[in-house]
């Protein structure tokens, strides 16, 4: 059964609400075709000729008979730094049942509450037009909850019904952490990429700062597809508004609607290839979507990287 917003309202704390998404996502991979796909967080992993011998686990040999040999902590730990944007532009909905920063921060959760099921540190850094608190990336019980408190704080403080304009600087923020983060890990970036569409070139070169500094880096492009890909809107006038500079603009959709489409495409396109060419992943997430997609695009990341 796939955890539906409206069901995952009703638990709390945010903790609960992270425990569902990855349990419900890691039974249903095991209903999938991805059947096999390692998602159990082991502390194996398949043996390679020149490992060492004296770390072989023989009683996993005996049950499977297969050659696995024992991991330890530096071999299977990472860390991990959540990087949120929650810029004005984040709150926006209209089809979804929640907003991007709303859908981002569940993620994040989720995100965190994997990795510290496979001993990995996480750490988490909001921003805007700079960089928030930076929480360092652990693996302790007490960091998560931490952690938990400050995304709760998240939508208290960004999420509300009158919050100010707060406007998006994804290249600075990055090229700030970038030289903030000394030890090699995993950067997750979930933003709306909303200010980038004329600042291109200057995100992809903050994104390869993280990759010159040894970084892996993950970026998930939230977005309502139906409103902000497809201009679904009726046939009629309506006046959309700049969330982050207040710009007003009276629009019939179906005027603009095919123009749009295609230079949106092409945006999303070039952005990919570039990301691809740099090797820096690139995820489009839907938030009327559930969080399935974007779980399995961060394990299958996860799993190269080991």
């Amino acid at each position: 059964m796939l955890l539906t917003p409206e069901l995952i309202n009703r638990l709390a704390p945010l903790e609960i609400k992270a425990r569902q998404i990855v349990e419900g996502f890691i039974s249903g991979l095991h209903k999938s075709p991805y059947f096999g796909f390692s998602v159990e967080f082991a502390e194996h992993r398949a043996y390679n000729p020149g490992d060492d011998l004296k770390h072989m686990d023989w009683k996993v040999y005996g049950k499977t008979e297969r050659y696995y040999v024992k991991q330890y902590e530096e071999e299977t730990n990472l860390r991990c730094y959540i990087l949120l944007d929650v810029s004005s532009s984040m709150q926006f909905r209209y089809f979804a049942d929640w907003s991007k920063l709303r859908y981002a921060v569940h993620l994040g959760a989720a995100l965190a509450y994997m990795l510290h099921r496979q001993r990995d540190g996480c750490g988490l850094v909001p921003f805007d037009r700079q960089l928030g608190e930076i929480l360092p990336a652990k693996s302790s019980y007490a960091h998560l909850m931490h952690l938990y408190r400050n995304l709760d704080r998240i939508l208290e403080e960004y999420d509300g019904e009158t919050p100010g304009i707060r406007q998006t600087a994804s290249a600075d923020a990055i090229h700030q952490l970038a030289e903030r983060i000394s030890r090699r890990s995993m950067v997750v970036l979930l933003t709306d990429l909303f200010e980038n569409v004329q600042k291109q070139e200057e995100l992809v070169s903050a994104l390869k700062h993280l990759r010159h500094k040894k970084h892996e880096v993950i970026l998930f492009h939230l977005l309502e597809k139906r409103s902000e890909r497809e201009l679904d809107f009726p046939d009629e006038r309506f006046v959309f508004r700049d969330m982050e500079t207040g710009g007003e603009m009276d629009v019939i959709p179906g005027q603009i609607r095919r123009d749009y489409q295609k230079k949106m495409a092409k945006y999303t396109k070039d952005f990919h290839i570039t990301c691809s060419e740099a090797n820096i992943t690139y995820e489009e997430v839907d938030t009327q979507d559930p969080f399935e997609y974007a779980l399995l695009a961060f394990l299958n990341k996860r799993r190269r990287l080991m």
